[in-house]
């Protein structure tokens, strides 16, 4: 595994997720600061909106508009022409936080959730993969998804592939035509199923803790492992073929690949992901890194 000079492009976040890259810029939300953000190359901060009931998944409907996750209300907003709107409520289908989002070639969103409150503690559930079509009809197309997190369409359209954070691996679906999901299977596998009752038993099983991930060209995913202070280049399989630490003390819960020639890693690193001990402290930052294989797929 390369050794690799990891560099802090910018700092005095929150909590930083939802990393992507577009038009020459990286666009990021910090939960506890509630904003959506463009970052440019050269470090330099741009809040493009706020979001009251706290930001998470990024993504963009085929007429440029901006989707947002607003976690905490379970709703997708848009924003577009300066101006935000509400573009999908998911309220009925979450039994916690929404979480992460990935948008198809047709404008579909795919988007999990927590599925039990983790922040206060309570014992870990399982939840679904909701898709929102273009018309605001929202659709569980998988369930039984051990906190479903990062997610990417590879560059055909063909497979999607979402993280299970407290699952220790990535699951695969066929992504048919008509946007529902078939084949369901392991796509990568990093230990086994962990069976504790509460979240500290379970983040103790966990080998790799699948958070926001990249898609390269090679069909390997850069995924942040938010138990393990460092993102990880995984092959189809499970195995780890590469890594990228934080610095001592720092987490990674999130990375996306982009720069002009996408092979810019971005991890999103902080000390830890709880509100109560985030949300008045300003040490989150985003690391950069250069790796050797560019961006592929979606986001």
């Amino acid at each position: 595994m390369a050794d690799r000079d990891v560099r802090v492009l910018f700092g005095g976040g929150a909590f930083f997720e939802g990393p992507r890259w577009r038009d020459g810029t990286w666009w990021v939300s910090d939960f506890y600061r509630r904003s959506v953000s463009r970052i440019a190359p050269d470090g330099r901060e741009t809040v493009v909106l706020e979001v009251e009931q706290q930001p998470s998944g990024l993504g963009w409907l085929p007429d440029g508009s901006l989707v947002v996750g607003s976690m905490k209300d379970h709703r997708l907003l848009r924003f577009a022409d300066g101006r935000v709107s509400a573009y999908a409520d998911l309220a009925g289908h979450c039994g916690g936080l929404l979480n992460d989002l990935v948008i198809d070639d047709a404008g579909r969103v795919f988007v999990g959730d927590f599925g039990f409150d983790l922040m206060s503690g309570a014992a870990p559930r399982t939840t679904s993969l909701k898709r929102v079509d273009p018309d605001g009809t929202v659709t569980v197309v998988a369930d039984g998804l051990h906190f479903p997190n990062g997610s990417v369409i590879t560059p055909d359209g063909s497979t999607l592939i979402v993280g299970e954070t407290l699952g220790n691996r990535y699951t695969a679906f066929d992504l048919a035509p008509d946007g529902s999901l078939g084949n369901r299977r392991v796509w990568a596998e990093f230990g086994t199923v962990p069976t504790g009752t509460t979240t500290e038993e379970v983040i103790g099983q966990l080998a790799v803790a699948p958070d926001g991930c990249a898609l390269d060209a090679e069909g390997h995913l850069w995924v942040a492992d938010a138990v393990g202070g460092r993102a990880v280049r995984v092959a189809p399989g499970g195995a780890v073929v590469d890594e990228v630490r934080a610095p001592d003390g720092l987490g990674v819960y999130a990375c996306m690949l982009g720069g002009e020639d996408g092979r810019t890693l971005l991890l999103c690193s902080a000390p830890d992901f709880y509100e109560h001990l985030r949300a008045h402290t300003r040490e989150a930052v985003l690391l950069v890194a250069d790796v050797d294989v560019p961006h592929a797929g979606r986001p």
